[in-house]
């Protein structure tokens, strides 16, 4: 299985396929990088090169008692990036992935990085505040946190339900995606996924995205129930310099695979155009 080790020793697991232009994925909490199964395969079928890590703690890699921030997050990707001496590439992130690529953009450069996709992402910040008002309340962060130490396991098969909008009137309800994120969840770290919470929810990476100097295409369901469209995309959009944003109406926030079609049409469009 290929692995880089980074600067602390711990080594984070990637998968990488095909040939051609290079694509790198970042995976929402608290998953692994085959949540982009479908994106993966519809890109090496068009002639791309897809890789895709598991995040420290996440699926495959080591997982570490402590370095679960953001930085570090980011600072693995980059040590992947240069070890496999990548450039001109597409970063994608999704949910926390799309925190990690923002923070990698605004801390590492864009030297490697030609264009990025933000979809349904956790930036600028979710967490409410006196500077954030309109933020997810911080005791729906530590009712995560409660859940995930009192079991995870159910804890990982509810999430599902809303990540993919299968709460809505008329929505499908596919057992096979909900087994397959608690089966990715269930891969990782307990006390990794436990401090991930405050990561994605707390990191504020307004900064961050005001850095950001390639063109940027932030896509966002307006039915995301789990990161709100009205405290991430539309801030993003507005603070990211050649930011496109591109709302799906309806579309919850697991949309790559409720929408695979319309998101990997998207998607590929916009690294070809």
């Amino acid at each position: 299985m290929p692995f880089v080790t980074v600067s602390d020793g711990t080594r984070i697991f990637y998968q990488d396929a095909g040939i051609g232009p290079t694509v790198v994925f970042s995976h929402g909490w608290p998953l692994t990088g085959d949540d982009w199964e479908r994106q993966l395969v519809f890109l090496q079928l068009h002639g791309f090169r897809t890789i895709a890590h598991d995040r420290r703690g996440h699926g495959r890699p080591d997982a570490t008692f402590d370095h679960n921030d953001m930085d570090t997050y980011s600072d693995d990707l980059a040590k992947v990036i240069e070890t496999l001496n990548l450039s001109e590439i597409v970063l994608v992130g999704h949910s926390t992935g799309g925190g990690e690529v923002t923070r990698y953009l605004g801390r590492h450069g864009t030297a490697r990085v030609k264009k990025a996709v933000l979809l349904d992402a956790v930036p600028p910040v979710m967490v409410q505040s006196e500077s954030n008002p309109e933020g997810t309340p911080i005791e729906v962060f530590d009712g995560f946190r409660a859940q995930i130490l009192a079991n995870r396991s159910q804890l990982y098969l509810d999430v599902p339900i809303p990540f993919y909008g299968m709460n809505r009137p008329g929505a499908v309800v596919s057992e096979g995606l909900k087994l397959n994120w608690w089966r990715q969840g269930m891969m990782g770290d307990l006390k990794s996924h436990h401090d991930c919470i405050k990561v994605f929810s707390e990191t504020d990476m307004t900064e961050d995205l005001k850095r950001i100097d390639i063109p940027l295409l932030i896509i966002h369901g307006d039915d995301d129930q789990i990161v709100p469209i009205h405290d991430s995309a539309l801030k993003a959009a507005k603070l990211a310099p050649h930011a496109t944003l591109k709302i799906y109406p309806g579309a919850p926030h697991g949309l790559m695979a409720t929408h695979t079609e319309q998101f990997n049409a998207d998607l590929l469009a916009f690294i070809t155009a």
